[in-house]
């Protein structure tokens, strides 16, 4: 078994908190509250549209940038995956409040949902070993007492692979 602590990646770890404090943080907010208001893919020009007080080609530079430190993954036009949220269907989805689903990268990044939206979440989904449906709510402060039993599956991927496309 291995702690948190040596899953960690010190360097993707890093480059998220400067993405997220830097220039481009903005930017991602924007595209997190996308993927919240909307289910799919997230279209590029509906973030360029969502921040009119910076200029469209900033944006595209920022969202280009956020793409190659594998924060957000574009394609053909819109944003595929913001963690935590997948524009895709996944076997992780998350009700928010008001019972709009949307779909995660992982198990992980579903718990991440409530604390982030600062409300209770609905998580769903297949028991990895046994493939039954879990469900369970979470809170910002994390899952209650009906997620007893239940056990996250964390492996460290390749170490070339992109976080993204191997979550998925």
């Amino acid at each position: 078994m291995w702690s948190a602590a040596q899953l960690a990646d010190a360097r993707l770890d890093a480059r998220w908190r400067a993405r997220r404090s830097g220039p481009e943080a903005r930017v991602f907010r924007a595209v997190l509250r996308a993927f919240v208001e909307r289910a799919g893919p997230v279209p590029v020009e509906a973030v360029v549209a969502s921040l009119p007080e910076l200029e469209a080609a900033r944006v595209r530079e920022s969202l280009a940038r956020l793409d190659a430190d594998d924060l957000l993954v574009l394609a053909g036009g819109e944003v595929d995956v913001a963690y935590p949220f997948a524009g895709r269907p996944t076997p992780f989805v998350v009700e928010l409040p008001g019972g709009q689903s949307r779909f995660s990268c992982c198990a992980i990044d579903a718990l991440g949902i409530a604390p982030m939206v600062g409300a209770r979440i609905e998580v769903r989904a297949p028991c990895h070993q046994s493939g039954a449906p879990l469900a369970f709510p979470v809170d910002p402060h994390g899952p209650g007492a009906a997620a007893a039993g239940v056990m996250v599956w964390v492996a460290r991927p390749g170490e070339d692979a992109r976080r993204c496309t191997d979550t998925l």
